[in-house]
């Protein structure tokens, strides 16, 4: 036979495609979570004067979560953090972060996460991906992100917990101040990380 010929004697492979990765059966989970602002935390880390970090975290916030424990490419989250909730544990600082130079918090009062895809990588870990919008401006980022358990607490109300992260570049949602250091260098990096502790409570 030619190049493009099939040998009558050949044999044919299948072409499989790898399963979803296994993880615990969490379908007893499914539902609607509102995130409990008092057992949450939502933080944030960025680079001062070029030798530490300064870290922060907002203290007004609301989400939701629709878990689908048996297909978790089914759930969806959203978040809508208060701008001026920002807490740096430095009065002035926090001020000037609420001005032009920074968010804006007059102008642009709200930072909303919009989640638009789901996965989970292996065991309880998973990957978010979704739509951040800060100063008007929207942005795709992805969260890793691990689940660390569910249970029911005294009240009797039904809770799961996650953890994540993920490094944006502000200057890409308009946050561009900046001032240049006497050694060299800048004052402010560029890469934030931003950290989530999230306790969520079913609500339906």
């Amino acid at each position: 036979m030619g190049i493009f010929g099939r040998n009558k004697n050949a044999t044919t492979t299948a072409v499989r495609t790898a399963p979803a990765p296994a993880g615990p059966d969490l379908s007893h989970l499914t539902g609607e979570y509102t995130i409990d602002q008092a057992h949450s935390r939502i933080g944030f880390a960025v680079r001062h004067a070029m030798v530490t970090n300064v870290r922060g975290e907002f203290a007004e916030y609301q989400g939701k979560l629709r878990l689908d424990g048996g297909n978790p490419a089914n759930s969806s989250a959203e978040l809508v953090i208060k701008v001026a909730s920002i807490d740096t544990s430095q009065a002035q600082r926090d001020e000037h972060l609420r001005t032009g130079d920074f968010f804006a918090a007059d102008v642009h009062p709200e930072i909303v996460f919009r989640s638009t895809s789901a996965e989970r990588l292996r065991d309880d870990s998973y990957r978010m991906t979704g739509d951040l919008t800060i100063k008007d401006t929207t942005r795709p980022v992805t969260l890793e992100l691990d689940f660390t358990g569910s249970a029911t607490d005294v009240y009797g109300a039904e809770r799961v917990g996650f953890e994540g992260s993920t490094t944006i570049d502000r200057t890409q949602w308009g946050l561009t101040y900046n001032a240049a250091l006497e050694t060299g260098g800048v004052l402010i990096g560029e890469k934030v990380k931003l950290s989530f502790d999230i306790s969520a409570v079913r609500a339906s």
